[in-house]
């Protein structure tokens, strides 16, 4: 099956100026190229460009998968897993996708993409358990007008691993116990713009950076403020509390000396600004976006502390 090709899978619109400024908010993104048509022209482009990471957003198929409009090809890009899923590889996760450019996308523009089974991989053993590798390679279009030539826009190579769960022992023997709580958790790289901030932590504060000139804070801490490029800053005192922007919670691969379910959190402090940090006291299952939260400092091994946060009524 390796080389075989499917065909068109078309896009529901025509890249698009509302869609485009939903991705840029989603994504905390701020460029007029994507959002200013007056801009984009006085740039060369014939309307606003789309952000490339979208280049696969526009011909999915939505919340149905297997929705896509009039045309497009009804076969299965990824039909080899479910010739190789009887023969005892019932799991399937993603590993990588890859996406190539060649030009922007503009306002206006239908696209389409043609895939090709790319490879299937020798059977590899790996920690989440043993079976294949399966890349898919798809190459985008813009549809000509006019009866015009379709161009090419750009590639995604997208590859899954086909395999069977390797069997995790139910608990680790006592020696193994034992080595793990002698791991101690890496230290953060400190450098002259981030110091202050890994001080505060030690004397149960949490800082941040903030430009001298034009008053805007900034994390993580840099150099150079992003907004009037000024090199003076200082630092304020955060009240530490905020809401969970996002979040995860990391079960595997298990690295010592982390405890798992290890939920890791995206924090948007009411300054405005936003930091990675662990989440305590919580419930896996009852983790939310807009949860609030407050920081609370733990020592850790004794060489470091760390701002985790807490939920929190209101």
């Amino acid at each position: 099956m390796v080389g075989r090709e499917y065909g068109r899978v078309y896009a529901w619109d025509r890249v698009n100026a509302p869609m485009i400024r939903h991705w840029c908010e989603i994504m905390g993104i701020n460029n007029p190229l994507y959002t200013d048509a007056a801009f984009a022209r006085d740039q060369g482009y014939a309307d606003v460009v789309a952000p490339p990471g979208m280049l696969q957003v526009w011909c999915m198929g939505g919340l149905d998968q297997e929705s896509f409009p009039e045309g497009s090809s009804t076969e299965n890009n990824f039909e080899v897993l479910k010739v190789i899923e009887p023969y005892g590889y019932p799991a399937v996760v993603a590993v990588n996708s890859d996406l190539y450019f060649d030009r922007q996308i503009v306002a206006g523009e239908r696209l389409y993409f043609t895939s090709k089974l790319d490879s299937v991989s020798e059977e590899k053993t790996t920690p989440l358990g043993t079976g294949f590798f399966v890349t898919v390679l798809m190459s985008y279009f813009v549809q000509a007008e006019n009866d015009g030539v379709d161009e090419p826009i750009g590639r995604q190579l997208f590859r899954v691993f086909k395999f069977k769960p390797a069997q995790r022992p139910q608990a680790q023997n006592t020696e193994k116990k034992a080595e793990a709580k002698s791991v101690k958790r890496p230290l953060p790289g400190v450098s002259d713009d981030t110091r202050f901030f890994w001080e505060g932590c030690e004397a149960g504060k949490l800082l941040i950076q903030r430009c001298q000139d034009c008053k805007t804070l900034r994390h993580p801490p840099g150099p150079v403020c992003s907004k009037c490029h000024s090199f003076a800053w200082d630092t304020v005192e955060s009240t530490g509390k905020g809401q969970i922007y996002s979040f995860v919670v990391m079960h595997y691969p298990e690295v010592p000396p982390f405890e798992y379910p290890n939920p890791i959190g995206l924090i948007e402090l009411d300054e405005g600004v936003r930091l990675i940090a662990g989440l305590i006291g919580v419930d896996k299952d009852e983790l939310a976006i807009g949860q609030r939260v407050q920081v609370e400092f733990q020592r850790f091994d004794d060489q470091q502390t760390l701002p985790q946060f807490r939920p929190v009524t209101e």
